[in-house]
């Protein structure tokens, strides 16, 4: 596995062809939710991906279900006006595939069922018939309650279902599902290359895959010196967002009817003091709600808590009956490192390195000054706490740097690389950011205004990135790419 790479003369990465993933698996087995995290993941790296989804297309050309024949979803014989419809269809998303391929792109994933050996090989042999590499994925998952959860969180949200009674939803699409068992054959050809999935991961099984984007990974060591403390205003800003992220939480379980309870907050940092310091009244909180449950306080002025390391990975908890808080410091989060721009404005640094600062402006995604790191050695750093991040189960808060936090917003909402640094990252802004049926769904938050990049200059405090200007490239010059959804902290549900 790679960060984001530079792309050969061919046009493509790692010189590997072009390769169309088939999806396979029954409805609500996961299908679009790995297509659209492959198709991220893919475009972070650099690689040109698309998802080709059948259901989005025969939405968009032919309606929700109301609007199609009743035999439409069902397998088997059809009447020929269905028969008509679902080859059009077919016949549609082929051409995108087509499409894409042809205007350069390198991967398409390919988001349908796929349910009968017939037309996988069909498919497969039109593909492989033009070079392209074809892959079969297959989704298999028997546990009822991931179905059950899957259906209801995700599939009677989706268009198809809009102004339903929820209950009325879920058994029309378990007639769907149960339409589609008597006809599906899992993979068992070896023809083509295949991935097997079992309950989301519980078992994966390959057959003849070899490659194809795989690559070396960078491991890049640097110490960068600043650690400084947080100053009165950085502690104001701490305590006020955690007021703010614990009332939005609550809010959002709420709404979703989860009980607070029972879901951990893991809020992950850097190992900076300004970073992890930053989430020291998440632990004071929990702390103190353990007091007023009879626990004895804690004398110290820092917040007790069990704290473990692995590795350089530093862990610390506190539970109380209503607030469960892990904190993870994670080294592969530090700031990207200036080099010798450390401590320069870009006045500075344009005056005494011009033709670095030439460099920088032509590509700052792969420029590294001196001693420095680029984004792209930053990206390769992060890989690792990314994959990480896809496992991760429980309600997710990422206190970060602004270049950290930049790559990691690149990478959950689908930018390509080159962009990266020219994401304007808000000092005093939370971004939520939810995993939706197609996709996620991100939503910005102000909730402080005191100092910081948006406000006058203040010499008094101490810790702030201005003096890392190679880090707030976006904020200090015009290459500034403003989302809706810029922050120096990222909450996933």
């Amino acid at each position: 596995m790679v960060a984001p790479l530079y792309t050969t003369a061919s046009g493509l990465l790692f010189h590997a062809g072009k390769i169309l993933v088939v999806t396979v698996g029954l409805p609500a087995r996961g299908k679009t939710h790995i297509s659209r995290a492959l198709e991220r993941y893919l475009r972070w790296m650099g690689v040109k991906t698309q998802v080709v989804s059948l259901g989005d297309y025969r939405r968009k050309i032919l309606g929700a279900t109301q609007k199609v024949p009743p035999d439409y979803f069902t397998l088997g014989e059809k009447s020929p006006e269905t028969q008509k419809l679902r080859k059009s269809v077919s016949a549609g998303c082929e051409k995108l595939i087509w499409d894409f391929f042809e205007g350069g792109g390198q991967v398409v994933i390919y988001d349908a069922n796929n349910g009968t050996k017939a037309a996988r090989q069909a498919l497969a042999e039109k593909f492989d018939k033009a070079g392209i590499h074809v892959v079969l994925l297959e989704t298999i998952c028997d546990n009822k309650e991931i179905i059950e959860n899957n259906i209801r969180s995700v599939k009677i949200s989706s268009p198809d279902y809009r102004g339903w009674d929820p209950d009325k939803a879920v058994e029309d699409y378990y007639k769907r599902i149960h339409d589609h068992e008597k006809y599906y054959e899992t993979i068992d050809e070896k023809i083509w290359p295949s991935i097997r999935i079992i309950n989301v991961g519980e078992k994966i099984m390959l057959n003849n895959i070899q490659g194809y984007l795989q690559s070396g990974q960078s491991l890049i060591e640097h110490s960068y010196k600043a650690d400084a403390d947080l100053s009165p205003a950085g502690w104001e800003y701490a305590e006020r967002l955690k007021e703010f992220v614990l009332e939005r939480r609550a809010k959002s379980l709420k709404e979703r009817g989860v009980d607070s309870n029972e879901r951990k907050l893991v809020i992950w940092t850097s190992t900076h003091r300004r970073a992890h310091h930053t989430a020291w009244p998440f632990l004071a909180t929990a702390q103190a709600l353990n007091v007023g449950d009879g626990h004895l306080p804690n004398p110290s002025p820092e917040p007790s808590s069990t704290i473990s390391s692995v590795g350089k990975t530093t862990v610390s908890k506190v539970s109380s009956p209503t607030l469960n808080v892990k904190v993870v410091e994670k080294p592969q989060m530090l700031e990207i490192n200036p080099g010798i721009w450390d401590g320069l404005s870009p006045e500075q640094a344009k005056k005494y390195y011009p033709e670095d600062w030439e460099r920088f402006l032509k590509d700052p995604y792969s420029f590294r000054a001196p001693r420095a790191e680029s984004y792209h050695d930053l990206s390769v750093r992060l890989e690792p706490v990314l994959i990480e991040l896809e496992k991760e189960q429980e309600d997710l808060l990422i206190i970060g740097h602004a270049s950290v936090i930049r790559c990691m917003l690149a990478y959950l909402i689908g930018l390509p690389a080159s962009e990266i640094p020219a994401i304007e990252v808000a000092r005093g802004d939370l971004v939520e950011v939810v995993p939706a049926s197609y996709g996620v769904h991100s939503q910005a938050f102000h909730f402080w205004d005191g100092p910081g990049r948006r406000g006058p200059v203040d010499p008094d405090i101490t810790g702030k990135d201005d003096i890392n200007f190679y880090e707030n490239y976006a904020e200090d010059t015009k290459g500034k790419r403003n989302l809706d959804t810029p922050e120096p902290s990222i909450i996933r549900g």
